[in-house]
């Protein structure tokens, strides 16, 4: 007999980690994977995420934080290897929520400023993966979930450094999806619309570029981290063993207006 649709979605015994889990975005994430059933282990440089984990534990969800600088190689590898720790040597998930966002100019734009975003959206994406992809092919594989945005699609306004890194996100997403599934991994990446978090506080507050963002989402509102909820716990789970490769949209219909 068929395992039933809803058991598919269980995480139940299932090993994760997510990176940026303190943001408005991985937080959500962290609460689904885990009421699924994930022990999860969230990775994040702000303090909150002591206090973040130290709720859900409360909640009875089994939920460890690590603080880490993910812009620096050597903490991503540390990181990586205190989570292994924690999940017993194994991981069966791993989300890359971790994520800054500039806005300049493209031609005042500063150079740390470009090298910082790159570093935390795409480079940590990628040295994550690699960690955890090479646990996941000794296990027999495993789900890796990407933060793209629908950015990977556009070029934005005064974002060229975010604008290059999550076009590099959907792209990596494809690159690993392609050495990787026909081995038991299954990559793919979410790409958030436009969302009601810290990240685009100044977006938010700019009334004309609100409107102007609004005239074009059909649904007439902010995506929130609830949003992603669902999408996070199915491509986590055997529910999407097919799926890979792919970079969904999450954006209240904004790419197909």
């Amino acid at each position: 007999m068929e395992q039933n649709i809803l058991e598919k979605f269980s995480l139940k015994g299932k090993k994760a980690i997510v990176t940026g889990g303190a943001g408005d975005l991985g937080k959500a994430m962290v609460e689904a994977i885990s009421q699924a059933g994930a022990q999860t282990v969230v990775i994040d440089l702000d303090d909150r995420v002591f206090g973040i984990c130290e709720d859900f534990k409360n909640s009875g969800l089994n939920v460890s934080p690590i603080k880490a600088d993910v812009s620096k190689v050597s903490e991503i590898k540390k990181s990586y290897e205190d989570a292994l720790d924690i999940l017993g040597g194994t991981v069966d998930i791993l989300i890359n929520s971790a994520g800054i966002q500039r806005r300049y100019p493209s031609e005042e734009f500063p150079d740390e400023e470009w090298r910082k975003v790159i570093a935390i959206n795409l480079d940590a994406t990628f040295y994550y993966c690699k960690h955890a992809g090479n646990t996941m092919l000794k296990n027999g594989g495993g789900k890796i979930i990407n933060i793209a945005s629908i950015i990977s699609f556009l070029g934005g306004i005064t974002i060229p450094a975010y604008a290059a890194s999550k076009g590099g996100v959907a792209q990596l997403t494809k690159a690993l999806s392609n050495d990787w599934s026909a081995k038991g991994i299954c990559v793919n990446a979410i790409a958030p619309g436009y969302m009601d978090t810290q990240l685009n506080t100044a977006l938010i507050n700019d009334k004309k570029r609100t409107e102007e963002v609004f005239n074009r989402v059909p649904m007439k509102r902010w995506g929130t981290g609830e949003d992603l909820k669902g999408l996070a716990v199915l491509l986590s789970s055997s529910a999407s063993d097919y799926i890979t490769g792919s970079v969904i949209p999450v954006d209240g219909g904004y790419i197909a207006r």
